[in-house]
């Protein structure tokens, strides 16, 4: 059987990467809509091209290491690097990050300044607007469809498909999966209200002689943190504001997180200057490519994967709708991981028997 799997709105590192697994391991044909796509110009609407991201999770962290060689065709995608994790308060747990490569715990009198512990491993990096359109890339080369299309109801897709969205006649769909991020909060059919933005602020600089990663973690969660990578570019961060909806860098937060990174990693300014003399914010000035800012999906209760059967009146039939969104800050971390279930949920539902509608 051919299915037709149907991605509502949503072209995120989530969408793309539950698209490729459903394609390539579950065999499906996949059309994705999307009224957004990785190579348009970044909006405050589409969040996933904003991310830093260091990869920090480890299911994942193998799928994306292999990606990763040398050689291979996602290799520009990432940076192989070492990683400092400092915190203002000691952990009292064993630290999760012990299980990555090559871990270490710092000495007490190796830690920064404030620092109350620390712990060094190898990781990577990721440069997501590439990443994403690598992953853009190989599913429409192994068979994936796209329909650039902005869907107000779920049932627009149920009952018409992609092709109804562009104009043309309505199609048949097997099934739907939602991984519409945010937009799971406004899509008629699924208006989850759980839903609700973590708003967050960064600053992309151009400093290629930072090659290690930094992150400080304040009392209160907030990261202080340097993302290089492999282009030779570095984001800097970050924030954690909940509820904020503000579509645009508010200067003093660039401020901020210039004068926060500059304690944390005083190599963010050029040689010349730190052989000469102590940098200053001023110094990174210069190195701003764009101050950017996104709006993380997060979701009271957590991620939502979950199959919801939607009655299609046209076909006089039910449908399963695959959910897959909320992920808070956490997408690319938990991309692949999700994906899986999603793809598991998936082919449940096409063997339970459900009642066909009269």
């Amino acid at each position: 059987m051919i299915i037709l799997i149907s991605f509502v709105l949503n072209t995120g590192v989530v969408g793309l990467t539950t698209a490729l697994k459903l394609q390539e391991q579950g065999g499906y044909r996949v059309t994705i809509i999307a009224e957004t796509l990785p190579s348009d110009p970044k909006n405050i609407r589409y969040t996933s091209p904003w991310a830093g991201a260091h990869h920090l999770d480890m299911d994942t962290f193998k799928v994306m290491w292999d990606l990763s060689a040398p050689g291979g065709g996602a290799e520009g995608c990432f940076l192989r690097l070492n990683q400092t994790e400092y915190y203002r308060e000691e952990y009292t747990q064993p630290d999760p990050l012990e299980v990555m490569p090559d871990a270490k715990y710092i000495s007490k009198d190796a830690l920064i300044p404030g620092a109350a512990y620390g712990i060094t491993f190898t990781t990577l990096t990721i440069d997501t607007p590439k990443y994403l359109n690598y992953l853009l890339s190989r599913f429409l080369a192994s068979g994936g469809s796209i329909t650039r299309g902005i869907v107000q109801h779920i049932n627009q897709v149920i009952e018409g498909g992609a092709t109804a969205l562009s104009g043309g006649g309505p199609s048949h769909v097997d099934a739907v999966v939602v991984c519409t991020g945010l937009g799971a909060r406004m899509l008629g059919g699924v208006e989850d209200k759980a839903m609700y933005p973590i708003r967050g602020q960064t600053v992309l600089l151009k400093a290629p002689w930072v090659k290690y990663g930094r992150t400080m973690v304040e009392r209160d969660g907030l990261r202080t943190y340097t993302i290089p990578r492999r282009c030779g570019d570095v984001i800097v961060g970050g924030t954690i504001d909940k509820d904020d909806w503000y579509p645009t860098p508010r200067p003093e937060i660039t401020k901020d997180i210039l004068n926060r990174v500059l304690t944390l990693c005083p190599e963010l300014a050029p040689p010349e200057i730190r052989a000469a003399r102590e940098p200053k914010v001023e110094d990174l000035l210069p190195l701003i490519l764009e101050e950017g800012c996104g709006l993380r999906p997060a979701r009271a209760g957590g991620v939502r994967i979950e199959v919801e059967w939607f009655e299609d009146v046209r076909g006089k039939r039910e449908v399963p709708v695959v959910h897959n969104y909320g992920h808070g800050g956490f997408g690319y971390q938990s991309s692949i991981g999700s994906a899986a279930v999603a793809l598991d949920l998936l082919e449940a539902a096409f063997k339970e028997e459900r009642q066909v509608l009269l």
